[in-house]
């Protein structure tokens, strides 16, 4: 159903049963999927590609122009998978010419007010809960959850699994099934109470348990902290996720906290 007070450009593609609440505006470069609901007063922008089961809430902004001084009004996308929930006020811009597109998997929250930049990479069933804001190419991976009012930096990647505080401030990458706090951000322990809700088995998640005390309570560097987790630890894919992470990070990795040190400003 659209309703006859919405707007909706005659190229615009919706899929079946798509319902187009009062005040909505969709551009005519836009995919829209099946049994979608858009909203009152939301704004779907030329280059959407959305999956089917998607719900945007009023105010949502979805394709919008990348807020980069380097975008020169190249053609780029923001690709949205399936049952993804977008609520009131988030926005999400379209790549830039940097990778041509912003990807969004599926069955992710996105929460009231949070941003999603250029060209990030979001996966699937992920939380952003309120007003998280991710700068450009940011990437965050599976099952993530990012606390409320948390700030990630461009370029920062958030490994699978991941939880992190709300009202943190992330300037290095965060590696799978880590749980961040703290100020500055630093590794607190493994996300147990995730993974378990995700049936992790217990001996899985004492092997990352076992990762993490080598990683981040050795006293080794990280290179170093991964050569013997390759040479003690069997493997796993959660090990090599685990490893891979580390030794491609660019932006470094967060360090353990110190109590002794306790929350410090920046």
């Amino acid at each position: 159903m659209i309703s006859k007070m919405a707007f909706v450009h005659p190229d615009a593609k919706l899929g079946k049963n798509v319902v187009v609440e009062p005040f909505a505006y969709i551009s005519g470069d836009v995919v829209i999927g099946d049994e979608c609901w858009i909203g009152p007063h939301a704004v779907i922008m030329n280059g959407a590609r959305m999956g089917k089961g998607c719900k945007v809430y009023p105010g949502a902004v979805v394709a919008g122009e990348p807020q980069d001084l380097k975008f020169n009004g190249e053609y780029t996308t923001a690709e949205i998978g399936d049952y993804n929930t977008i609520r009131e006020c988030a926005t999400i811009s379209r790549g830039t010419a940097a990778k041509g597109k912003t990807v969004i998997g599926s069955y992710n929250l996105i929460m009231a007010y949070s941003h999603v930049a250029h060209d990030c990479i979001v996966g699937d069933h992920c939380v952003l809960v309120n007003q998280v804001s991710l700068a450009g190419e940011v990437e965050v991976g599976n099952w993530a959850i990012l606390g409320g009012h948390a700030a990630v930096h461009q370029f920062v990647r958030i490994g699978a699994h991941a939880m992190i505080s709300g009202g943190s401030l992330v300037g290095k990458d965060v590696p799978p099934y880590v749980k961040a706090a703290r100020n500055p951000l630093s590794f607190v322990g493994a996300n147990f109470i995730g993974l378990r809700r995700r049936n992790f088995p217990t001996e899985k998640i004492a092997e990352i348990q076992e990762i993490f005390r080598i990683l981040f309570q050795s006293g080794y560097g990280y290179g170093r902290a991964c050569d013997i987790i390759e040479d003690q630890v069997p493997r796993s894919p959660e090990r090599d996720e685990i490893i891979s992470f580390v030794r491609q990070s660019k932006r470094g990795v967060i360090k353990p906290y110190n109590a002794a040190l306790g929350d410090t400003e920046e």
